[in-house]
């Protein structure tokens, strides 16, 4: 997996440097990768993915490397790159801009697609990197997250360890089918999200290519029976930043969800001058959204190979809260959020604005920057 240009060119001069640190440093196999630990780091794992971290409590500073096991994939190489950057670093940290991509490479029957960019996780600052191998039906991803740069040295070593196994030839994978057909989960209670980037097409090469705008909805219902709907749309193509929010009760019965709100608006604010997809110019005028009462029926689908809930909402017809129906015309009217750590919200409130329940937990938070990090990144299990 030596490909990432700069991090190469970095660890091929580590290697000249020091030399005789990784023959020393004892490489271990998870799934299909082979890695060595850099000295020091703390190792967590269990059969769907492999922790490595290290924190130093004086400076704050930490650096994470999360390796996931190889789950079924049909889909192209740059479709699982996209797929992995939108559910697990997008969906984690505050990424404001797109991923600077190297070029693509094979290795062992795999291709592996490798970018990075920086982030934000409220007062830490710092890079992620994530690189993805698709072949043989499979695909798996490595992580590396640092908000410091005293670590550095360790990362490299790491990148410069790794190696993947032969990729199967059959096109069929060795892990647990994607989807089960049972959720393992029925309470609606927590945060779901359903973010999206803009995409204007893809590129020779299959990737789609983004640009700066978003749409993100979010529910976060309460263990009181009470909920808050955000809506936030920072679209290039359009002049002024959408923002709506809504709260009010729900109940649950059977496989019904009945939301009932009791409050909301919706606005048009400028952007800002600086025309960063992160702040906020000012209010421009009020949307005509307009809160409604609807009836839902529910599922909660659990996808085993990303370790991801999903609820699938169906109102029984369309509503204004919901937009039109993104998918294919002949597919079911549904809408899909993935359950989500409340406290890593991609939602911000326009300035000056207070929907009332700031700062309402749907469920105890961590407040350990590097936990918190780590446990949006991780699959579930892995703490």
């Amino acid at each position: 997996m030596k490909y990432l240009k700069n991090y190469y060119r970095l660890a091929m001069i580590f290697s000249f440097v020091m030399p005789g640190i990784l023959s020393v440093a004892q490489k271990q196999t998870f799934d299909v990768v082979s890695f060595a630990i850099p000295k020091g780091w703390q190792q967590q794992q269990n059969d769907v993915g492999i922790q490595l971290s290290v924190t130093d409590e004086k400076t704050a500073g930490y650096a994470i490397a999360v390796i996931t096991k190889a789950n079924p994939s049909t889909a192209s190489a740059g479709e699982n790159f996209s797929d992995s950057w939108n559910k697990v670093v997008k969906a984690s940290v505050q990424i404001n801009t797109e991923p600077v991509m190297q070029d693509p490479v094979k290795e062992n029957g795999w291709d592996i697609i490798s970018g990075s960019a920086n982030y934000t996780d409220g007062a830490n600052r710092g890079t992620v990197t994530l690189i993805t191998a698709s072949g043989g039906g499979q695909t798996a991803s490595v992580v590396l997250i640092t908000n410091t740069k005293q670590y550095e040295n360790d990362l490299l070593a790491f990148l410069h360890s790794l190696d993947l196994s032969k990729a199967s030839q059959n096109g069929a994978g060795n892990s647990a089918p994607a989807i089960t057909g049972a959720a393992r989960r029925s309470s609606v209670v927590g945060l779901w999200v359903d973010y999206n980037l803009e995409t204007l097409g893809t590129s020779f090469n299959g990737m789609p290519q983004y640009t700066a705008g978003y749409r993100r909805k979010e529910y976060a219902f309460y263990a009181d029976g009470t909920y808050l709907f955000r809506n936030k749309q920072w679209v290039t193509l359009q002049k002024e930043i959408l923002y709506i929010y809504e709260r009010g009760t729900y109940t649950v019965n059977g496989n019904q969800l009945i939301i009932t709100p009791q409050k909301g608006r919706g606005g048009w604010w400028s952007k800002a001058a600086s025309n960063k997809n992160n702040e906020w110019g000012s209010l421009v005028k009020a949307s005509g959204y307009k809160p409604e009462s609807v009836t839902y029926s529910f599922t909660i689908a659990y996808f085993s190979g990303n370790q991801i809930y999903e609820l699938i909402l169906k109102p029984r017809k369309p509503t204004e809260r919901d937009g039109g129906n993104l998918n294919n015309p002949n597919d079911p009217y549904e809408f899909h959020y993935s359950l989500r750590d409340k406290n890593n919200s991609l939602i911000d409130d326009p300035p000056g604005f207070s929907t009332g329940f700031e700062n309402k937990p749907t469920s105890a938070g961590n407040s350990s920057a590097t936990k918190s990090v780590t446990s949006a990144i991780l699959p579930a299990g892995i703490k």
